[in-house]
């Protein structure tokens, strides 16, 4: 996948304008891109993974290619409480399939977001794993997560071919407002 596709994933799930996003497990930033991108000048992004060499790495191409949006990065586990503001969105691409407890993520997750935050998750579309993916989620299994987490409105974004299990999804919900 390139760029453009990162875009087309999220983009009918992020809204612009100097909106606070995070990226939560953002690895080397390939959706953190994308997020700036759509955010655009007086966006602001909070870049939260465990990899600080992948966040330096990120940080360079964030700033060489969308110097005006405000990046602040955490070398942190986004699976504990994180000290950020109230969010009006959050993104995780390929990051929750790590996760054998989502729930308790879910429940960190609901309570970064204002009132009618927004909830863009990139996911494999599959519910058996294997050892690169261990706990995906096919896109009729996350809309049954996201309602009995407190998400409401799920809906499917966007999918992409993959050559690793197939398909990837993107999916948009919110809190309540």
């Amino acid at each position: 996948m390139n760029h453009s596709d990162h875009v087309r994933l999220i983009r009918d799930g992020v809204s612009g304008g100097g909106s606070v996003w995070a990226d939560l497990g953002s690895g080397e930033g390939a959706f953190t891109l994308a997020l700036a991108d759509l955010l655009g000048s007086g966006g602001h992004i909070y870049s939260v993974d465990t990899d600080a060499r992948a966040l330096r790495e990120q940080r360079q191409a964030l700033q060489a290619r969308f110097p005006a949006v405000t990046l602040e990065q955490r070398t942190a586990d986004f699976t504990q409480p994180l000290d950020l503001p109230p969010l009006d969105g959050v993104v995780m691409a390929n990051s929750l399939h790590f996760q054998r407890h989502k729930e308790l993520v879910l429940r960190l997750v609901r309570a970064m977001l204002k009132p009618g935050g927004r909830l863009v998750l990139v996911e494999y579309n599959a519910d058996r794993g294997n050892w690169w993916v261990p706990y995906p989620m096919s896109y009729p299994t996350w809309e049954a997560l996201a309602g009995t987490n407190g998400f409401v409105e799920t809906r499917l974004l966007a999918t992409q071919p993959s050559r690793f299990l197939r398909e990837i999804y993107s999916a948009l919900s919110y809190t309540p407002s």
